[in-house]
Parts: structure tokens; C-alpha cells; sequence
């Protein structure tokens, strides 16, 4: 059995329905109407992955609780709708003086979809601590 198992159907138009792992729903509609198109779930998926890495990363950097982390992505596309850039405004309510820079490196490291995209798509990611 494959450690992710996902089956996407779509019935007609451009709106896939997907089931992962047999019980998690996701819509996604190339023309943005039906759900967010692919482009924007994984503009949204590289942050939600982003950030759980992101607090690993600070708690093996010495934070124990970095409090809220916010994260705003924005992303560029092409004459052809392709993902051009993606770039990460991170906020995180602790103060992480002069650790920061590592703790992103180390997110970096740790999160799966940064793995997964090819090194030009990688996010440019600035950040704010102490907010």
C-alpha cells in the first residue's frame, strides 16, 4: 500500500474533486470558480507545510513556544498561468533575534514540499519576529 493513496475525478468543466487517503476532501478548479485553482492550493500547501517546519526548526534552534506564526504568500505566474515565484512574509510572535536566518535555512531543510519543487520555484522568504 503507497503511504499516500489519492483518487481525483472530474466529471466535466475543469473541477477535479479529490479524496486522500479516503477521507480528506479537496476541490480544485482551474478557472477558480468551483475552488481554488492547483497553482493557489499549492501556493497554500507549500505554507502549510512551511510552517510546521518552521517550528520544528525553532525548537531545535533552543524556542520552546514561538507563539503564532502567520505566513503570506505570494506567488507570480507566467504568460502561460505557470508558477513563476513564490515568496513567503513570515510573522512570528516571538523574537528570534539573530537565530532567524538559521531557523529558516532549517525550515527549509525539514519541509517536504520545498523538497518536492524544483530549486527556482523554492520561496523567497523574508520574516518578522517580536510582532
Amino acid at each position: 500500500m503507497a503511504d499516500i493513496e489519492v483518487t481525483s475525478t472530474c466529471a466535466e468543466g475543469y473541477t477535479v474533486e479529490s479524496v486522500i487517503n479516503g477521507e480528506w476532501e479537496l476541490v480544485v478548479d482551474a478557472l477558480s470558480e468551483d475552488g481554488p485553482s492547483a497553482n493557489e492550493v499549492l501556493a497554500a500547501d507549500y505554507a502549510s507545510c512551511y510552517i510546521p517546519a518552521f517550528r520544528v526548526a525553532a525548537n531545535k534552534t533552543g524556542y520552546d513556544d514561538i507563539g503564532t506564526v502567520e505566513v503570506d504568500v505570494s506567488a507570480e505566474l507566467d504568460e502561460d498561468d505557470d508558477l513563476e515565484s513564490i515568496a513567503f512574509d513570515i510573522r512570528v510572535q516571538a523574537d528570534l533575534g539573530d537565530d532567524e536566518q538559521e531557523i529558516v535555512e532549517l525550515g527549509e531543510e525539514i519541509c517536504h514540499v520545498h523538497s518536492a519543487l524544483r530549486e527556482e520555484l523554492h520561496a523567497d522568504i523574508s520574516i518578522e519576529s517580536g510582532v
